[in-house]
């Protein structure tokens, strides 16, 4: 395949991304037609375009030089401009859970696809950790979607992602400091890497403020109880991904990347959309973006004296992001590493904590009724309404433990001993 340098590029101005409003407002997809990954690639491209305007904010809030803030209010306005014209890609029609799904899809199948390609074997790892919570989101309100509305999960994800349970949701709960880990440095990490950390804090960031905004909004309360469960595990995720990240980069060298990322990601869209007029969309995006990445680095060399290629030395793209299924890859993860928890800068098996570990005081604190616990408690009215959970599985879950389908289990993952595991694994280097 071909490269793509976005930096020898030659962009257009800034303001050339200012749409009226008919060209602002998008022919929304087709929720019974469209492919579940242009579903995916529109909620994570929502996610990139806010992180990038959040990080702009908070730039602006860090600095003092009204020049500076002026050049970032032009880029930033443009990039919340792009988010809600792909946020309205999403039609009236869809509800807020089934919407849902397609967020908890995009998180299994975003992580592990990062997972497989990542190098850095302790960022690896943080992401095959998050990975079994995810997936058991999606199988939490996949049975609350058919209670409520009759709606089968497994057609919405096109069959290519897996709907059982993971590590079970209330073992999510951790104490705040666990959630805390090393950050890298971009500087000497792999340039993959870097990408992985900002796409994937983005991502999960996306999919915390769509929880936190849409729980008052759920149609009962069991639904607003599970979406706030939910929302804070993802506050969780967020914390953790959010602390991999370089955090002694500059303000100016961070925008770099931000923008980089985001031009990264809407080729990789463009590169595998398969829907015609989204496809155009990603183009049109790349097109701004590549703007902004010039802007970054006008601004680099203006303020702190450096060339983009003392950020990021190599400015080719690594091969397209592509979202696809990764079945047997979430089998294997779940397999291995489902009694894993979090233990401040690392992991560590539920067999190998002290007794007085923070994690069981915590979980004693939060989940005391379990019966109370909202992600439980769906599954246990499901199983008392139908006989057993809804799954769509194309094997027997991995784990023994969690194959019963009458009894949700509230053990794996939180109690010593209810479940056996190995050990993570790292990417092989040829």
């Amino acid at each position: 395949m071909k490269t793509f340098n976005p930096f020898t590029q030659k962009p257009t101005p800034v303001t050339d991304g200012f749409q009226n409003w008919k060209e602002q407002y998008p022919k929304s997809y087709n929720k019974y037609e469209v492919d579940p990954y242009t579903k995916t690639r529109i909620i994570l491209m929502n996610g990139t375009e806010f992180e990038a305007n959040w990080f702009s904010h908070q730039f602006q809030r860090h600095t003092c030089d009204t020049d500076l803030r002026r050049e970032l209010s032009l880029t930033r306005a443009v990039e919340k401009q792009q988010q809600l014209k792909i946020s309205l890609l999403k039609p009236c029609n869809e509800t807020a859970l089934e919407h849902t799904i397609g967020y908890e899809q995009l998180a299994v199948d975003l992580t592990a696809e990062l997972a497989k390609r990542e190098p850095d074997c302790y960022v690896k790892k943080a992401l095959d950790f998050a990975l079994l919570e995810d997936f058991d989101h999606l199988y939490r309100y996949a049975n609350q979607l058919e209670m409520e509305q009759g709606v089968v999960a497994e057609r919405l994800v096109g069959r290519y992602t897996e709907i059982m349970p993971g590590r079970p949701t209330i073992a999510h709960h951790r104490f705040p400091m666990d959630n805390v880990k090393r950050c890298i440095d971009s500087k000497v990490a792999d340039k993959q890497t870097v990408l992985t950390t900002m796409i994937i804090t983005a991502a999960e960031q996306q999919t915390m403020n769509y929880y936190m905004n849409i729980t008052p909004f759920a149609t009962n309360d069991l639904a607003r109880k599970l979406y706030q469960e939910i929302a804070l595990v993802e506050e969780e995720h967020v914390t953790q991904y959010g602390s991999l990240m370089d955090a002694n980069a500059t303000w100016l060298e961070m925008l770099l990347w931000h923008e980089y990322v985001e031009c990264y990601l809407y080729w990789s869209c463009y590169m595998t959309e398969t829907n015609p007029y989204v496809k155009t969309l990603w183009e049109q995006n790349l097109e701004m973006e590549i703007s902004h990445l010039h802007k970054a680095v006008e601004l680099l060399k203006k303020y702190e004296k450096k060339d983009w290629c003392e950020v990021i030395p190599d400015g080719d793209f690594p091969a397209p992001l592509s979202l696809h299924e990764n079945i047997e890859y979430v089998r294997n993860i779940l397999g291995t590493t489902v009694q894993f928890t979090g233990d401040r800068e690392d992991y560590t098996k539920l067999e190998d904590l002290p007794k007085d570990a923070d994690f069981f005081k915590y979980q004693a604190l939060i989940n005391d009724p379990v019966s109370c616990v909202p992600s439980h408690f769906v599954i246990d009215s499901h199983i008392r309404r139908y006989g057993k959970d809804y799954r769509y599985e194309v094997a027997p879950n991995p784990v023994k433990e969690l194959r019963q389908r009458a009894c949700d289990n509230v053990e794996v993952g939180r109690v010593p001993n209810s479940a056996k595991s190995t050990d993570f694994s790292c990417n092989v280097k040829f």
